[in-house]
């Protein structure tokens, strides 16, 4: 292994690093009615109240959260993490 090899190897190993620290540093809801949302989990969802990405002009990964009704007609909310373009572009 060269020593350029091993430089690139060593930048995307640290930048991996952020990546996984800025994830972390993400806080979640802290409402605790709102259920964070894992793959494969099964939603209820008769109809779609509102959808709301944090209110930050982010481009990138955000937390999402939907509010809905379920089918016995109950309010329930769910967070997940989402793709926003909102900062992406200049106007």
């Amino acid at each position: 292994m060269n020593f350029k090899t091993f430089a690139s190897a060593s930048l995307f190993a640290v930048l991996g690093l952020g990546v996984i620290a800025a994830q972390a540093a993400t806080s979640p809801t802290e409402d605790s009615r709102v259920m964070q949302y894992r793959y494969g989990d099964r939603l209820d969802v008769q109809k779609v109240l509102s959808v709301m990405d944090d209110p930050s002009n982010a481009c990138g990964v955000v937390n999402t959260r939907m509010d809905y009704l379920d089918s016995q007609g109950r309010h329930q909310s769910v967070e997940y993490r989402t793709y926003a373009t909102g900062g992406c572009h200049e106007s």
